[in-house]
């Protein structure tokens, strides 16, 4: 595979869905260690060419990817602290006297110490690498770390809530307090050079073993981050930085309400002033990362659903225009054809498809959303064309057995009469029909390899208690799946 090639999302290949938090790990949720590796070995003996991952930013207390503390810094949590202690800059791993084990506190106390060790025994080329990482990432490093400093100091509150003078940005106010934090900013731009550091190696033996990763950007981001705080212009805030609108879908089929993401709009005028700089920025740190790009709620850059910020719900709000052609065409000047993918789920309207396939961008099919009344229904797979990516379900989803699970005896009958009856159970049935469709690519949640039930999904929408907490453990992978999902490979030619 050359990962160089014109187009990454032209050729027949397969993958899973499976974010960084999901990885076995006795200790806590999954990080960039030793199993991210043996994950990238499964893939690549199974065949499976594209590891697809929720968004690696920084989350706010939910635990959510898609609401985090920037668009640009990787969660500090999924660094592997093992491998730190192999370099020897962790020597008392375990050991806070101050900390609850597991905490967030427990986990800055370690990479503090790191950095301690980092100062003492790193080599000099090692150290030249973090100088290095912090003058190219200086563009959105100087703020996040002070951001997340300041954030810290009073106690997590979003910055609208900080003293005038920080909420603000007033040049004598930040020159103080980047002096009275020193230590506390050096650590955290030395948190991101490891996560970096430990992503790119990752990357680089994914790539090596015939592994492209994909990646996924939040359309929005959120209110309670560097970006919005250090970039006001850049969203529809007014002179006081408060949202009067927020952003969110209709009612649709996850919410009989819709959802109300409350995340803040963007001002398109600015954008479209300053040549888009912004998002360009944005997507260049994750082209870095990912071999892939996923736009999730692509459908905002045609029009994006604004709801009063005085709403509770997503019912009362209006659509309002964004100039997604203009957008997209400064991104293709900027960096010409980039494999990018459509989320376009939810309410599509022809503009919305024009906009996609005027710049030639696959959309997404869901095979759980294919079995309705009618054979028009663009979600089954006689109605596809290659240059799509269909998933047997996402995050958002159930799982395929919990799905099929859930539905009356008729729907299932609709679902088996379509495939041609076969004598293949759920939810192999719709993993077989993803792979042999014409899609270019097709993914598949890690729970429908493991043939896992409800109890097992990643996400539920407009919920907010426990989700994104999911793991795997090898034990519940056995040789006949494994050697199942490697012939359907090996059969539909991914």
């Amino acid at each position: 595979m050359d990962i160089n090639e014109d187009n990454l999302l032209a050729h027949r290949r397969a993958g899973v869905l499976l974010h960084i938090t999901s990885l076995p790990n006795e200790n806590g949720s999954g990080n960039l260690g030793v199993e991210a590796y043996n994950f990238v070995d499964f893939l690549h003996n199974a065949g499976l060419k594209v590891w697809q991952t929720l968004p690696l930013g920084v989350p706010h207390g939910d635990g959510s990817p898609y609401q985090c503390l920037s668009a640009h810094a990787g969660n500090p949590g999924l660094i592997c602290l093992e491998e730190l202690k192999q370099k020897g800059w962790l020597q008392e791993a375990g050991q806070c006297d101050t900390c609850e084990t597991g905490d967030d506190d427990f986990l800055n106390c370690l990479l503090a110490k790191t950095y301690t060790g980092f100062e003492n025994l790193a080599s000099v080329e090692e150290k030249q690498q973090y100088v290095n990482f912090c003058t190219n990432k200086s563009n959105w490093l100087d703020d996040y770390a002070l951001f997340v400093a300041l954030r810290n100091e009073f106690s997590q509150q979003c910055w609208n809530q900080w003293p005038e003078p920080l909420k603000e940005r007033k040049p004598a106010a930040l020159k103080e307090a980047r002096r009275r934090m020193v230590s506390a900013i050096e650590i955290i731009k030395f948190e991101q050079f490891l996560f970096y550091r430990q992503w790119m190696a990752l990357k680089e033996y994914a790539n090596n073993k015939d592994v492209l990763l994909f990646g996924d950007i939040p359309i929005f981001v959120s209110y309670d981050s560097a970006d919005v705080w250090a970039n006001r212009a850049v969203f529809k805030l007014d002179k006081t930085g408060q949202m009067s609108v927020v952003a969110g879908v209709p009612p649709d089929y996850f919410s009989v309400t819709g959802q109300r993401w409350g995340n803040p709009h963007y001002d398109w005028n600015y954008l479209k002033k300053s040549r888009f700089a912004w998002w360009n920025d944005r997507l260049r740190s994750q082209l870095e990362m990912f071999d892939i790009l996923r736009i999730d709620h692509f459908r905002g850059f045609e029009a994006a659903w604004e709801i009063p910020a005085s709403e509770d719900t997503a019912i009362n709000g209006e659509w309002v225009k964004a100039p997604g052609h203009e957008l997209l065409a400064a991104v293709k000047k900027e960096f010409g054809n980039i494999p990018l993918v459509a989320e376009d789920l939810g309410i599509i309207t022809a503009e919305v498809d024009q906009l996609r396939t005027d710049f030639n961008l696959p959309g997404m099919k869901i095979l759980q959303f294919a079995f309705g009344d009618t054979n028009s229904n663009p979600y089954l797979p006689h109605n596809y064309d290659h240059n799509c990516v269909v998933y047997t379900g996402t995050h958002d989803n159930d799982t395929t057995l919990g799905w099929y699970n859930a539905l009356n005896d008729h729907d299932k009958q609709r679902i088996y009469r379509y495939l041609g009856h076969p004598q293949v159970s759920m939810p192999y049935l719709l993993i077989g029909t993803a792979f042999s469709s014409v899609a270019n690519l097709a993914i598949v949640p890690m729970q429908d390899i493991l043939e896992l039930a409800s109890e097992d999904r990643m996400n539920t929408p407009g919920t907010i208690e426990g989700n994104w907490k999911w793991q795997f453990s090898w034990a519940q992978l056995t040789e006949a799946q494994v050697t199942r999902i490697s012939e359907i490979v090996k059969v539909f030619s991914r």
